[in-house]
């Protein structure tokens, strides 16, 4: 049985999705993200009335749902093979996309909106940051490692790989990544050895 194609909703939401990792919040218009996403304008005002605020609302929560089902599932073989995951999920997103795509969640964190109706927007990327932590805190934590400890390396796994997602695209390197995966792989295993 083959998969059905997404619905137009979704082809807009995932559209405005990619549109925010290349180019920023503000530079994303609607029209944009309809042509992007090939469908019609007048269906992008049917399927999101409150415009653009809830638009990229849900385009972060998709890229926060997105991201946390791949890390549920590997993080299932522990912490270090959910941070390879992670790490790799971000590598081929800024090296299929030759470095100028990153991530939305944290394009939508560090722009100040246009307009001042974006709260919803911002508050949708801290609770993706927040699930992305727990995640990785819970994997932590069911494999040794304290509490304090698993909740704090979770924000460290997080800030970092975000951080280094954007010097990725500004150097047009992976090198960042690299020496990233390396420093926090070596930090997750101290914290789970017994």
């Amino acid at each position: 049985m083959s998969k059905s194609s997404p619905s137009a909703r979704e082809r807009i939401v995932a559209g405005a999705a990619d549109m925010i990792s290349r180019r920023g919040l503000n530079a994303t218009s609607i029209r944009e993200i309809a042509k992007h996403a090939e469908a019609p304008l007048g269906s992008t005002y049917h399927y999101f009335p409150e415009g653009k605020q809830q638009l990229t609302t849900e385009a972060v929560r998709y890229t926060g749902e997105w991201t946390a089902r791949s890390l549920r599932a590997e993080l299932r073989a522990g912490p270090a093979a959910g941070l390879r995951a992670f790490l790799a999920l971000w590598r081929k997103i800024v090296v299929d996309s030759d470095f100028r795509a990153g991530c939305p969640v944290l394009a939508v964190s560090i722009e100040e909106s246009a307009i001042d109706e974006m709260p919803a927007t911002l508050a949708a990327a801290a609770d993706v940051f927040a699930t992305w932590e727990r995640l990785l805190a819970d994997s932590l934590r069911e494999h040794g490692a304290e509490p304090d400890q698993a909740a704090q390396l979770a924000t460290l796994v997080v800030a970092a790989v975000e951080g280094t997602v954007a010097m990725c695209r500004a150097k047009h390197s992976t090198q960042p990544l690299d020496h990233t995966a390396d420093q926090l792989q070596a930090l997750i295993l101290a914290a789970i050895k017994d």
